[in-house]
C-alpha cells in the first residue's frame, strides 16, 4: 500500500529539488557562455560581459580555428593518440591490477608498496626526459603513451574492484582446465566491464589532454596534437598583426577564438559520455568499497 506523503516530506522534496536545480543551472551557465560567446561578434562580446544567446551570430572564430587543414591533422594525432594510448594502458593496468589483486602473489605487499611509492615520490622532468631520450622515444608519438602508461590511482581502483568478484568463479574456470590468462579475458574483464569503462574514460581524457608532454617531447610540429596546436591558435589570435595579407577577412574577436578553441577541445570527450554514463558511477564506486 502507498501512503502520501507528509507535508514536511513534500516541503523536503521541494527545496532538494531547488536546491539540486539550482547547482546545476550554476554548473551548466559556464559553458552555455562559452558556446555562445565563441557564436557573437567583437562588438556584442565588448558591449556585454557575460552572454549566453548571442543576438549577433557570428562563425568568424570558427572559420579562423578551421582555416588550414592543419587543425585535421592535429585532431588525427589527437584521436590516434588517445584510442591508441587508453588500449594501452588499459592492457597494462588491468594485468596489474589483477596480478596484485591476488593474496596468493609472492612478494605482494612489497611489490604494492613499491606501487604506491610511485605515487609520492618520482623522478622529476628532467630525468624522465633523458629517459625517453635514451630509450628513442623522443619526438615519436610513443613519448606521449608510453612514460603515463600506467596511472597508480587508477590500477588500485581497478584492483579492488577485482578484489571484489567471487573466488569461485576463477576456481570453477581452474577445474575446467581454464588457465589464468584464460580467466583474465574470459571471466574477469567481461565481469568487470564498468570499472574497465570507468577507467578507460579516465585514461582517454588524460591522453586528449596532452600537452606539456607534446611539448617537450615533440620537435616536429606535423606530430603535434590538438591541445597544443589550439594554443598556438590563440597566440596568433591575440598577437597576430591584423594587416596580415594572408587574412582576407577581419581577424575574429581574442575572447570568441579563446571560447572557440574551449569548445573544440571539449566536445569530442563530452560526446563520449552518454556512451558510458551507465557504467561511469556503478564502476567507480564499486572500485571503492574494499582497498
Amino acid at each position: 500500500m502507498v501512503h502520501d506523503k507528509t507535508l514536511g516530506s513534500r516541503i523536503f522534496d521541494i527545496i532538494n529539488y531547488s536546491l539540486l536545480g539550482l547547482i546545476a543551472l550554476i554548473t551548466i551557465l559556464p559553458f552555455i557562455h562559452v558556446v555562445g560567446g565563441s557564436f557573437t561578434t567583437s562588438a556584442e562580446l565588448a558591449a556585454r560581459s557575460f552572454v549566453l544567446i548571442p543576438t549577433d551570430w557570428s562563425m568568424a572564430a570558427y572559420r579562423y580555428i578551421f582555416s588550414t587543414d592543419t587543425i585535421f591533422r592535429a585532431l588525427g594525432v589527437s584521436i590516434l593518440v588517445t584510442l591508441g594510448g587508453t588500449l594501452f594502458s588499459m592492457l597494462l593496468t588491468a594485468l596489474m591490477a589483477y596480478g596484485l589483486s591476488r593474496r596468493n602473489l609472492p612478494g605482494r605487499k612489497y611489490m604494492m608498496f613499491a606501487v604506491i611509492f610511485t605515487m609520492l615520490f618520482n623522478g622529476g622532468m628532467i630525468p624522465t626526459f633523458l629517459i625517453v631520450q635514451y630509450t628513442g622515444l623522443l619526438d615519436s608519438l610513443l613519448a606521449l603513451i608510453v612514460p603515463v602508461s600506467i596511472n597508480v590511482f587508477n590500477m588500485i581502483i581497478l584492483k579492488s574492484f577485482f578484489q571484489n568478484l567471487p573466488d569461485g568463479l576463477e576456481e570453477s574456470a581452474k577445474i575446467d582446465g581454464c588457465n589464468d590468462l584464460g580467466i583474465f579475458f574470459r571471466i574477469v574483464i567481461p565481469l568487470s566491464m564498468p570499472a574497465i569503462a570507468t577507467i578507460s574514460l579516465f585514461y582517454a581524457v588524460t591522453y586528449w589532454n596532452t600537452y606539456l608532454h607534446a611539448i617537450l617531447y615533440l620537435n616536429d610540429s606535423a606530430k603535434w596534437p590538438i591541445q597544443v596546436l589550439l594554443r598556438q591558435i590563440v597566440v596568433l589570435a591575440t598577437g597576430m598583426n591584423y594587416d596580415n595579407a594572408d587574412f582576407t577577412e577581419v581577424a575574429p574577436p581574442d575572447q570568441a577564438v579563446k571560447m572557440a578553441v574551449i569548445v573544440v577541445a571539449t566536445v569530442p570527450v563530452l560526446m563520449v559520455y552518454p556512451f558510458l554514463q551507465k557504467y561511469f558511477a556503478k564502476g567507480a564506486l564499486v572500485g571503492s568499497i574494499k582497498g
